[in-house]
Order: C-alpha cells, then sequence, then structure tokens
C-alpha cells in the first residue's frame, strides 16, 4: 500500500514538474528576439539600455553585437540583422544599395552623442596633454614620430615628454570611431584629406591595429609610447589618459558631457531630414572638436509586425526615458528638439 502511494506520489510530481516545463517553454516562445549588431562607441549606453527595457517589457529581448559600424551596416544591408548600429551616417551608395537591394529606404535614428579622444601610454607621464590639430594629424601621418617633437612640446611646456617614439595604435575593423576621427583629420588637414581621407575604413599611413573600442584601449594601455582614439567612456572605464584638443575657436577643449553637448547645438537646428550629419570641428568657443552623434539604423518597412511593434516600442522608449541614463556613461543626451523630431518620424516604421 506504501509502495502505491509513493509511485502515485512520484507520478504526480513528475507530472507537475512537466507542465511547469511546459509552461516555461510557452513563455520563452512568447519573447521576442531582436537582433542588432554594429559599432562599439555607444555599446555600453546600448546594453544598458536593452537590459533596461527588457525590465519594462518583458516579453521582448534585445540582442546586440558590438562588431563595428562597417559591420553594422553590412549586416542591416544583408538582412541578417533587424537593425544596424554606425557612428558614421550610411553614405549615398551605400543608401543606394541598400534601396536597390529590399526596395524601400533604411532610416537613421540618433541616439546619443559622444566623443573621440586621443588617449596615450607616455611612461612617467600622467598630465592631461594639450594636442593642436595639427599635431595630431602630423602624428597619424607618421611625420612627427617621438613625444618630444617641438609640435607637440610647446603646447606642453609644463611637462617633459621623452623623446621615445610614438606609436601610432588605429582600428583594424570598419569603425564608425574610425569615421569620427578621420573625419575631423580630413576637416583640419589638407594633406588628410588628399592623402588618407574620411571613411569607416582606411589606409592608415602608420601604425598597429586594434579590433573595437577595447581593442584599442588594450593596445594603447600594453604599448609603451603609444596614442590611439577611442570613445570616452572607454578611456573613462580604463583609467587612461586622454588630452585635450584645440577647437575651431582656438581653446584647448576636454571632452565631457557640456563640451559635447555644445558642439551639437548648432546642428541640432540645422539637421536635415534623414539625420545624417557631421558635427566634427564645430563652431563654438566650449565645442569639443571630435565630437559625433551615433545612430540606429533601421528598416522603414518590417513585415513583422510583433518585431515592428517591439522596435517602435523600444524606439520611443530610448528617445525619452531611455535618455535620463546617458550621463552616468559619459555620452551626451539628445538635444530636446531633436528628440520630439525623432519620436514623430518613428511613424515610418510601416
Amino acid at each position: 500500500m506504501k509502495a502505491s502511494i509513493s509511485l502515485r506520489g512520484a507520478v504526480c510530481h513528475v507530472a507537475v514538474l512537466a507542465a511547469l516545463a511546459g509552461l516555461a517553454s510557452v513563455q520563452l516562445s512568447a519573447q521576442m528576439l531582436i537582433n542588432g549588431a554594429g559599432a562599439t562607441f555607444p555599446a555600453p549606453i546600448y546594453q544598458k539600455w536593452f537590459s533596461d527595457f527588457n525590465s519594462v517589457d518583458s516579453n521582448v529581448q534585445i540582442n546586440y553585437q558590438a562588431i563595428g559600424s562597417g559591420g553594422g551596416i553590412r549586416q542591416v544591408t544583408e538582412g541578417t540583422v533587424d537593425f544596424g548600429a554606425s557612428d558614421g551616417p550610411m553614405t549615398d551608395q551605400q543608401l543606394a544599395e541598400y534601396q536597390q537591394k529590399h526596395g524601400f529606404p533604411v532610416l537613421h535614428f540618433p541616439t546619443v552623442l559622444g566623443a573621440a579622444v586621443p588617449t596615450y601610454n607616455i611612461p612617467g607621464v600622467t598630465a592631461s596633454l594639450d594636442f593642436t590639430p595639427e599635431a595630431l594629424a602630423g602624428i597619424f601621418l607618421g611625420k612627427i614620430k617621438r613625444w618630444s617633437d617641438p609640435a607637440i612640446q610647446k603646447t606642453n611646456p609644463n611637462v617633459t615628454l621623452p623623446p621615445r617614439e610614438i606609436v601610432v595604435i588605429h582600428r583594424s575593423d570598419g569603425s564608425g570611431t574610425t569615421y569620427c576621427w578621420t573625419d575631423y583629420l580630413s576637416k583640419i588637414s589638407s594633406e588628410w584629406k588628399s592623402k588618407v581621407g574620411r571613411n569607416t575604413s582606411v589606409n592608415w599611413p602608420a601604425g598597429l591595429g586594434g579590433k573595437g573600442n577595447d581593442g584599442v584601449a588594450g593596445l594603447v594601455k600594453q604599448t609603451s609610447g603609444a596614442i590611439g582614439y577611442v570613445e570616452l567612456i572607454y578611456a573613462v572605464r580604463n583609467h587612461m589618459a586622454y588630452g585635450l584638443v584645440r577647437n575651431s575657436a582656438g581653446e584647448f577643449i576636454k571632452a565631457n558631457l557640456s563640451s559635447v553637448s555644445s558642439a551639437a547645438a548648432d546642428a541640432a537646428e540645422k539637421m536635415p531630414a534623414d539625420y545624417r550629419v557631421s558635427i566634427t570641428n564645430a563652431p563654438g568657443k566650449e565645442s569639443y572638436p571630435i565630437s559625433t552623434f551615433t545612430w540606429l539604423l533601421v528598416p522603414s518597412k518590417i513585415n513583422d509586425a510583433g518585431k515592428r511593434d517591439a522596435i517602435k516600442k523600444f524606439l520611443k522608449w530610448a528617445l525619452t526615458d531611455g535618455q535620463k541614463s546617458a550621463s552616468s556613461l559619459q555620452y551626451a543626451p539628445l538635444p530636446k528638439a531633436l528628440q520630439s523630431r525623432e519620436l514623430g518620424d518613428i511613424s515610418k516604421i510601416h
């Protein structure tokens, strides 16, 4: 008799477990999975946003792969992800290729603002160095080869710079941070513009390549005499020295929320309808000159109604509640007027 009761209890227990497993399976299958890929520049804020948004809507999980802006543009064009991300706007040619392949346009949604900063590893030097545009162009062209070069020393008279060789570190992957950096160098150096130009990937005159902002930061930290460019949060998180840059008004400016917002102020008022704009070397006494928007690249037509509604809901959240967490990760939130414009343009996704 006891054995019979025990057996019935075991069967009942198994049945309960099976029911719970079935319920869990239903819940998992009901969750909407959205895939995105692209820029490493905004990856810290995007990772926070996607996690926070899952708390707002537990039925939506957003998976994001930080593979670089070039990869984000490529994958959204190929249709292997639901959205892409880039720190450099797509070119006219890339937009045309997307339109030809899909039969409808891809939309640009600016999400936050950030800055690319010159970060360096000079043994014995912890000061924040002042860089002129000419010095940065000369260093990345491979023409200024030592830290004691007069082009660097003259703007840092109170810092003893060693005659150590400069090791340039740049991105090895297609990168919106590279686009921002080379866009700036192309504006302030005719030699850079003619010999190298602006793009997410260029033929570098000098240096070593690292993958992603993390890769560049890691190489700079482990290479004595190195200089590289990374998004501000990567320099801050890794406790790396980074320099001030002389802006178009002649002021040496440190990258921070205020100076990045200042760079965007003029552009926000004159933003084109498709939001593709450059704010490097922006006017203004307080503007940091290597600032940029970063964009989500979203198809204007999404056939899956569930995904379409989830992406639109996320965009509305990111442009409002999501902006509140930007400053804690060293990104500048969007100007209010720009937020309002973008909220209206979400209706273009159909």
